[in-house]
């Protein structure tokens, strides 16, 4: 079915992806009714400013704003905001929420995900443990980042070290742990763990590594935490970083595949052709494997490519992975993949400048570039051209970093 054969688009998830997706239909001159549901109280924003600008105060709420408010209304999208869905009758083509049932010809899901909790038996459930992943989370915490605080961080990913950044640069007293033998350790090399290791101590920030949390400590609200090598911590608040999971329950409860996230072919189609899906909460084909992506760049390209195909391209989402951090003055950039890497070649920079590239045999993978946003740029339209680097031409800081590109 054809975009001019549509008469009603309904997107489940007001984030980037549900915000893409009904602007990328009108701009492309679809003419139907556009339904966006949100289940937050603010219109679509940006996320990743999230746990840094906007914690750290330096970003009025308006300024996350994906678009003004006034941008659904002038543009015939019809955005209920502060509504959860119940449930979806794929039978009957509708969508339910709390209060109204609305008619679709086709659904998109941009559900997003959800953060990991702690179980309330260990503590995950006292006043003053917070997660960070929307505007509520955000707002609730702020009050608590006072100079000379005490605060645990539970997880050593990328949420978990922005989060001690911003705590640090406020003049709060950090401790992260991580289970793992290293930060970082599901998504870098132990060459990346390493530069935020260091980075983060030169900033006051105890890491502790290979230790778990037992239990957080309190009566209603948290003061406290036993580590598993038997430390105690006396603490002000807690914020848990471990990671999210797709929100994949609405599929799964109308019978939708669902595979590490809500599965989709090639094109975003999920297994009932009339339902789509886009952003973290899809999994979708990818050079003969199936991934999700956690990024924005993927939840804007994704959901585009979703409306196109609405409108009738047949079009395969191609993803070029790429994903970003800032921590301190550091902003981190990656490009690629780099499942299966088997060497990493280290190309330094001045000053804290450098980059780690990931090779599987002679094949360039990814690269993690810290305030190198050169070597960044090359490694992804590298990656993305499909051409690979010779290892020790990367590690020599006197080649010339473009000439690769035309090698």
């Amino acid at each position: 079915m054809g975009g001019n054969d549509v008469t009603h688009v309904v997107v489940i998830g007001a984030g980037q992806a549900g915000s893409s997706c009904v602007a990328k239909l009108r701009s492309l001159g679809f003419e139907g009714q556009i339904t966006l549901i949100g289940e937050e109280h603010a219109p679509p924003y940006q996320r990743p400013p999230l746990s840094k600008k906007y914690l750290l105060g330096e970003m009025e709420v308006e300024r996350l704003y994906l678009r003004p408010e006034s941008y659904y209304g002038e543009n015939g999208i019809d955005l209920h905001l502060d509504e959860t869905v119940v449930s979806i009758d794929r039978a009957d083509k509708k969508v339910i929420t709390a209060g109204r049932a609305l008619d679709y010809d086709h659904l998109v899901l941009t559900t997003g995900s959800v953060p990991r909790r702690l179980p309330a038996a260990i503590g995950g459930a006292l006043d003053g443990v917070y997660t960070v992943r929307d505007l509520r989370d955000v707002d609730a915490m702020a009050p608590e980042f006072a100079e000379g605080k005490r605060v645990l961080i539970i997880g050593g990913g990328y949420i978990g070290l922005e989060a001690a950044a911003v705590a640090a640069s406020k003049g709060l007293q950090v401790t992260l742990v991580e289970m793992a033998d290293r930060i970082l350790q599901r998504v870098a090399a132990p060459q990346t763990s390493d530069y935020f290791r260091t980075l983060h101590a030169g900033h006051g920030v105890n890491i502790l590594e290979g230790v778990g949390l037992e239990r957080l400590t309190g009566d209603g609200r948290v003061d406290g935490a036993v580590l598993s090598d038997g430390t105690e911590l006396v603490l002000d608040f807690a914020i848990v970083g471990v990671g999210i999971t797709p929100a994949t329950s609405l599929a799964e409860a109308a019978g939708l595949e669902v595979d590490n996230g809500i599965k989709t072919d090639a094109q975003g189609r999920t297994s009932d052709p009339a339902i789509w899906a886009a952003g973290d909460c899809a999994s979708f084909p990818y050079r003969g494997t199936r991934i999700r992506l956690e990024s924005v760049p993927n939840a804007i390209d994704q959901a585009e490519c979703v409306a196109e195909n609405i409108m009738g391209a047949e079009k395969d989402y191609v993803a070029k992975p790429w994903f970003w951090s800032d921590q301190y003055d550091i902003k981190l950039q990656i490009a690629g993949l780099n499942a299966g890497y088997d060497n990493v070649v280290t190309r330094p920079g001045e000053g804290m400048s450098v980059s780690f590239w990931y090779y599987k045999g002679e094949t360039l993978l990814a690269v993690d570039a810290m305030n190198a946003p050169r070597d960044y740029m090359v490694g992804k339209r590298l990656i993305e051209m499909g051409k690979s680097a010779d290892p020790a031409a990367i590690a020599d800081p006197e080649t010339d970093m473009k000439a690769l590109m035309r090698g």
